[in-house]
């Protein structure tokens, strides 16, 4: 697999579209969206690279096999004549897992069982159900798509936020969330409900131009194609940029500050960050030219009172129309109601996002 092969960037769903602006914007050609995420093509440096620099996806797989397969006898016939030590080392234990979708072959497990033999019985890797490197089979209208997970654990984990609080935004999508309010690190940012800090890492992070896995580990070093010299490379060859700007972050809770402070010094923004405690009452407009608020509010999902989350929306829209003149805004929540609630005129809506299996939304205005 040293010529390129497909590659597929898996993306949050609702988030594919700046994911693949994201990834047109890093160089990768050809980034065209599809089911699930972005596809496009390139060698093992582009996989490394994709690991390295992209904030919005999830994990990236590289795609090395393709047949059609009506029935179990048949995938395990074909994953036989995959040439599996051309990009598996043998000493490296694996994973196999599998999804069916309308297809003939309907049994996830049994399909996984039937690829995982194969591997082990033709090439002789061991398979182990906790191996670190995983084999992805997808089988849709009877087409087989065999993928190595490159990354491991997801992208998401960039290896800084030890602390974190109920519900917290993911890194991957607070950037996407960032780029889809037109942040791209040349302004301040404010996060008045910050819980562990997320949002203002991230613009701090991006405004430095700071690669997402800059620091941690990935599934793809443990495979043959691996080059740890040209791997160092690509990590050396990304310039951290400077900036006078500030990120502010506040909360009521004391707790959510001491983390997100935490979070800051581990992912090397602690200098561009500022956290406070605060009610969104007290809230004003940090010193300098306007920027973007994005915050992500409790939106009670559980049945219950929303009294006082209409109350919580409601202070927050009066304040940022009578302090903040010439911000913008993001808001990220499941309610529309509770959006409403704020009185801010809103842009037209976005696709829905699944959030912790919850749909929720951007709301975004101009004050």
């Amino acid at each position: 697999m040293s010529a390129s092969f497909p590659i597929f960037l898996v993306s949050t769903p609702g988030l594919e579209a700046p994911l693949c602006a994201e990834a047109l914007e890093q160089g990768f050609d050809g980034a065209t969206v599809v089911d699930g995420g972005v596809a496009c093509t390139g060698t093992w440096t582009e996989v490394w690279r994709a690991n390295l620099v992209l904030r919005g996806a999830t994990r990236i797989l590289a795609r090395f096999g393709e047949f059609r397969a009506m029935h179990l006898a048949q995938l395990d016939k074909r994953s036989r004549k995959i040439p599996w030590g051309d990009f598996l080392d043998k000493s490296v234990p694996i994973r196999v897992e599998a999804s069916c979708k309308r297809s003939r072959i309907y049994h996830a497990g049994a399909a996984a069982q039937r690829v995982a033999t194969a591997i082990a019985e033709e090439f002789g890797a061991p398979v182990t159900e906790d191996a670190d490197l995983r084999i992805m089979v997808r089988i849709e209208d009877d087409l087989v798509t065999l993928s190595i997970d490159t990354t491991g654990e997801s992208l998401h984990k960039r290896g800084f936020k030890e602390a974190v609080n109920k519900a917290p935004m993911r890194e991957t999508m607070a950037a996407m969330f960032l780029r889809q309010c037109g942040y791209t690190g040349t302004e301040p940012v404010l996060d008045p409900m910050c819980g562990s800090g997320t949002f203002v890492i991230e613009a701090a992070e991006i405004a430095l131009g700071l690669p997402p896995g800059r620091e941690r580990r990935f599934s793809f070093e443990s495979l043959p194609s691996f080059d740890a010299k040209t791997w160092q490379s690509l990590r050396s060859a990304v310039t951290p940029k400077t900036t006078d700007l500030k990120f502010h972050g506040s909360d009521k809770d004391p707790g959510a500050i001491r983390m997100a402070g935490e979070n800051a010094v581990r992912s090397g923004v602690s200098a561009l960050t500022h956290f406070d405690q605060k009610s969104i009452e007290d809230l004003e407009p940090p010193p300098g030219l306007p920027g973007l608020v994005i915050l992500n509010p409790p939106y009670g999902t559980r049945i219950g009172d929303k009294a006082p989350l209409v109350t919580l929306h409601r202070t927050l829209g009066t304040v940022l129309k009578t302090r903040f003149k010439g911000w913008r805004v993001g808001i990220i929540t499941a309610d529309k109601n509770l959006a409403g609630a704020s009185g801010l005129k809103f842009q037209p809506a976005l696709p829905p996002v699944l959030h912790g299996g919850i749909r929720v939304g951007l709301y975004r205005a101009q004050l």
